[in-house]
Formats: C-alpha cells, structure tokens, sequence
C-alpha cells in the first residue's frame, strides 16, 4: 500500500516538474508577428488612421510588409517579405499567405532606408495584379494605386477609385513604398513551413482551406 502510495506521489512529482513545452518560434510566426505589430503601430498614426481604417473597413484584401527596405548607391534595391489576406463578405480574415516584394531602380541613392508599409487592395482587379505579379511592368498591371503617407505623393489620396492604397511609415529619407515595378511572388517554402503540405496562396487566401491560430492577433488588428 504504501509502495504504491510513494509510486503515485513520484508520478506527480514527476509531471508537475516536467518542463513545459514552449510554441516554437520560427521565421514565419516572428514575421507574421511584426506585420500585427505594423497594423497597430499604423493605426494610431495620426497622420494615417482615420484614412487606415476607413479603408480596411471596405478592403478586399491586404499585404502587409513589416519591413520593405530600400538601400544601395547608384543601383538601388527594395526588397522585404509580407503577407496576403483577403477579406469576405462577412469581414472574417482569411489565414496569411506569405509574398516577397522586391524591385530595382537606377538613381542617385546613399544609405539604406526602411518603411513598414500597408497595401490595402480594394478591388478583385487589385487583388488579381498581386497574386499574378502584374506589377514589374509598372502601369501596365491595369489597376490604380494611390499613395498615402509617402512625401509628395500623398496629394495622390484623392484617387478615391484607387485599386490599392499605400500606407507608408518611414525612418529615414524614404520616398514612400510603391508597388509599380515590384516583382510579388509567393514564398511557398515559407508557406509550406507555416501550414504543412505544400499548399498554394489561393489556396490559403481564395479556398480558405487553412489557418493557423497564430495568425488570429493579425486579424484582430486588421479588424480594430
């Protein structure tokens, strides 16, 4: 009796001291981390929330890239990794897919400059030029952007029949981040590590076949 009372009082012992098992953290989760923190850090903006918000209200879908860094002397490159979300009828948030944007421009350029930039797509045209990389032709992708929060562009506002708006929150000299010129392509390896299998951004983003539960902080920003 007391064997077995002693063997009770060790298997609790034992699992009360067993070392809890910590959420792995991985590329993927820090990144769509920082894009909840970029939607948050942009919607009490002053100079960007009211028109944010009245935005996302009505968005079909939006690409957040936490960090789309610009830098180079002469050549100069813009390059970050972002995420896709579409929005239903019913203003739920589909899971993230995960994009890279990246482009190349010639010009006098010193120094590297970062932005925290919000794309909120109005449309299905807009959304349909991001998921078909219809951008690296620039005005040929056959939809409107309008800028806000981009220096001098941001007279551009007024375009209310804009497919996309850009919202920009720069340190540095930076002019604003734009999506004409840009190459989008997804990162299936970086989705695949994120929901497992081999899934495609539609089927993440359009399907709605999967989710992930630590995206749910992202959307409830999106959704303030």
């Amino acid at each position: 009796m007391m064997s077995r009372l002693f063997a009770s009082i060790l298997a609790c012992f034992l699992v009360a001291t067993m070392p809890v098992r910590a959420e792995v953290v991985t590329d993927q989760t820090l990144l769509v981390n920082k894009a909840a923190t970029t939607v948050e850090r942009l919607m009490r903006d002053a100079n960007l929330q009211g028109d944010l918000r009245a935005k996302l209200s009505r968005a079909r879908a939006v690409l957040v890239v936490p960090d789309l860094v610009k830098g180079g002397f002469i050549l100069g490159a813009e390059y970050g990794t972002g995420v896709l979300l579409t929005r239903d009828a019913n203003g739920q948030w589909s899971g993230p897919a995960f994009y890279s944007v990246a482009s190349g421009s010639l010009g006098l350029q010193i120094g590297v400059q970062d932005a925290e930039s919000i794309f909120v797509i109005m449309s299905d045209a807009g959304l349909r030029a991001v998921m078909e990389n219809r951008f690296k032709a620039g005005a040929d992708a056959g939809v409107a952007i309008a800028h806000v929060g981009a220096g001098a562009e941001a007279a551009t506002t007024t375009n209310v029949g804009a497919d996309i708006f850009a919202f920009n929150k720069a340190v540095g000299a930076y002019g604003g981040a734009s999506l004409e010129g840009s190459g989008i392509l997804p990162r299936h390896s970086w989705n695949a590590a994120y929901y497992g299998g081999n899934p495609t951004p539609q089927d993440i983003v359009i399907a709605r076949q999967l989710d992930n539960p630590q995206a749910n902080l992202l959307k409830d920003r999106l959704g303030q």
